[in-house]
């Protein structure tokens, strides 16, 4: 029932009513506005490339070439390494004393993840940091070069290398990266690093 008060076409409910008909087309679109522009501009920024983050996230590099630990040509070294660890391998034939402190920092700044990773230093000269293996090449590999760091996997596969310029922070980044993402430690039996 329609209130006797009111007018026809006053109510602004009249379906006859132009102004009615123009309200509920720019409801309907108002609606349609909400669900599409959304998807509009995904489509654009990933067309365009718009406010989309670089693809790289890793600092290091991937190295397909470098073999698992267990073919690294090393004297000593592997047999302290705990099965079931993250390793840094660094080669310490240049500038030890920087990089060997370079590294136990990192390694301490891990906080409590810091138990899962090991270190090796491969060459120089001194008594290990703590924490640290220490192993001689016994002879150079080609995919050696001096001050490189090696990140490997619990079963003694390399993930990424870095050069010796690199950044210990893109480290760290990169190796809290890989803790978070791998969390669960296969079982030892499984990953006896310096035994395949």
């Amino acid at each position: 029932m329609q209130d006797p008060s009111v007018k026809p076409g006053e109510s602004g409910h009249d379906p006859d009513d132009p102004r009615f008909m123009r309200r509920q087309r720019l409801k309907l679109l108002a609606l349609i506005a909400i669900f599409a522009v959304p998807m509009i501009v995904a489509w654009a920024m990933v067309e365009w490339r718009i406010g989309i983050p670089e693809q790289r996230t890793a600092h290091g590099e991937l190295a397909p070439e470098v073999p698992g630990l267990a073919e690294w040509p090393l004297d000593g070294g592997r047999d302290a390494l705990k099965p079931g660890d993250w390793v840094l391998a660094f080669d310490c034939s240049r500038d030890c004393e920087m990089l060997a402190d370079q590294w136990w920092r990192l390694h301490r700044a891990l906080g409590r993840e810091a138990p899962r990773v090991s270190r090796l230093r491969i060459g120089g000269e001194g008594p290990a940091l703590p924490g640290e293996s220490l192993a001689q090449w016994a002879r150079t590999p080609d995919w050696q070069t001096p001050g490189r760091l090696w990140v490997l996997d619990p079963r003694g596969e390399v993930v990424l290398t870095y050069t010796g310029e690199v950044e210990a922070r893109d480290v760290l980044d990169d190796v809290n990266r890989l803790l978070r993402m791998n969390r669960d430690n296969p079982g030892a039996s499984e990953l006896e690093v310096g035994q395949r």
